[in-house]
């Protein structure tokens, strides 16, 4: 069994708080094994007895009844036989739920699982967790609805630092997780490579790409959407542009599709949690661009599987996986932008530069950019470059996958070898001075 403690940590802080849990994710990611297996473990472990803890999943046949909101309902009210006990009540894929037409009024009024789950928080001895596989789930309309009554978790496949916890120092974990990613059940389900692989690629053949065309009502475009995620998988850590996308749907599938639809559907996958956008900041300007931003995939292994796992392209893959690894500690993630000015033949000229990462957190930020090695001083000065061209004070990393050690540059640039930087996830502490 793999501890999540990450995870149940964040539950076990919030618990009793009057709020509505929200966990959300990617499907597969263990969102149902975090709530049902582990977190009610613990609960169980603190003294509360199983008739406390009332469970409904509403993925699969068994519960199709409960999508219905007033059976929900009754079904809830009937197990909560004791005011003076404290119920828990989980219910996985709640967006699953139908809304329905207010039957006692004449004007659209449209019940949602919002409006169940803000009856119930109202009860002083329930506590309130729900899952769910959508960001739509979390729009700002129904945030709205919920008036500050959620409580958000986002849980992400396993981490390095999750599996490195489970399985130890064991010599080719680094490679396995570039090659598979961290989703759950490649860990716990399969042995053998081509088992995973076959995993990896059903995974997004009959979950995911399904998922967006039912969630959507898109008809007929599995093949689109399945071959924009080939485009995009072959292009992470590189600007993503709709309208260069629709030239090539034009140029190599000879399908006209729209730049605007492009973008939309980049945009579902991003609300399914398979891709996360990030956005292009200008760092001495301070303002956003509005387009040619990157995506990252949430899971490396669903990226790898869509390339039929190439043997090559490890500076794409580590740089994926480091941009997951900081938004699961909570950090919001940016691409930045500084301008380079030089003179060429007396002339005054401006050249863009990429900083890989810009990391804010509450009150702290970084700068960050994945290099796979730093073999000469030539690769050394054009990866650094970004970082000196930052005037500002905050603390600038290099990360290296094939390198030993750590250690400040006369610039004031800190140097970390991968494994480590993914194993301490403080960064004010593997970053701090002695």
């Amino acid at each position: 069994m793999i501890k999540r403690d990450f995870y149940i940590n964040k539950l076990i802080n919030s618990k009793g708080n009057g709020k509505v849990k929200v966990i959300t994710g990617l499907r597969r990611c263990g969102k149902s094994y975090l709530l049902f297996k582990l977190y009610k473990e613990y609960l169980l472990s603190q003294g509360i007895s199983e008739d406390q803890i009332i469970a409904y999943s509403l993925e699969g046949y068994e519960n199709i009844h409960l999508r219905n909101i007033n059976v929900l309902y009754a079904s809830i009210k009937a197990r909560l036989k004791d005011d003076n006990k404290k119920y828990y009540l989980f219910i996985d894929e709640i967006q699953n739920v139908h809304p329905m037409q207010n039957p006692y009024v004449e004007s659209k009024d449209i019940i949602t699982f919002v409006d169940l789950m803000l009856e119930f928080v109202k009860l002083d001895n329930l506590d309130i967790y729900i899952t769910g596989s959508n960001s739509k789930m979390l729009s700002k309309d129904i945030l709205t609805q919920f008036r500050g009554r959620t409580h958000q978790i986002r849980l992400l496949p396993l981490s390095f630092n999750e599996l490195y916890n489970h399985f130890g120092n064991t010599p080719d974990l680094l490679d396995n997780y570039f090659m598979y990613g961290g989703m759950p059940e490649i860990y716990t389900k399969f042995r053998n490579e081509e088992a995973k692989k076959d995993y990896l690629k059903y995974l997004f053949e009959e979950t995911y790409i399904k998922d967006v065309l039912e969630r959507n009502n898109i008809q007929n475009d599995t093949f689109i959407l399945g071959t924009l995620l080939d485009f995009i998988s072959s292009s992470v850590g590189s600007l993503i542009s709709p309208s260069k996308i629709s030239n090539r749907f034009l140029s190599e599938q000879n399908i006209k599709i729209s730049s605007a639809t492009v973008d939309r559907y980049l945009e579902y996958f991003d609300d399914a949690f398979v891709l996360s956008k990030a956005n292009r900041y200008d760092i001495s300007g301070a303002r956003y661009y509005k387009s040619n931003n990157k995506y990252y995939y949430t899971d490396v292994g669903l990226r790898n599987a869509r390339l039929n796992f190439p043997l090559k392209d490890q500076g794409h893959i580590m740089e994926n996986i480091i941009y997951i690894d900081l938004i699961k500690r909570g950090y919001k993630v940016d691409v930045g932008i500084v301008h380079d000015n030089y003179r060429v033949d007396g002339r005054l000229t401006q050249k863009q530069l990429e900083v890989d990462f810009m990391v804010t957190g509450a009150n702290e930020r970084y700068y960050i950019q994945s290099v796979l090695t730093l073999d000469d001083l030539k690769t050394t000065e054009r990866e650094t470059r970004p970082l000196n061209k930052i005037k500002d004070n905050f603390i600038k990393i290099v990360v290296i996958k094939n390198y030993t050690g750590s250690f400040y540059d006369k610039d004031g640039i800190f140097y970390i070898n991968l494994k480590d930087f993914l194993l301490n996830e403080n960064l004010a502490e593997i970053t701090k001075r002695w």
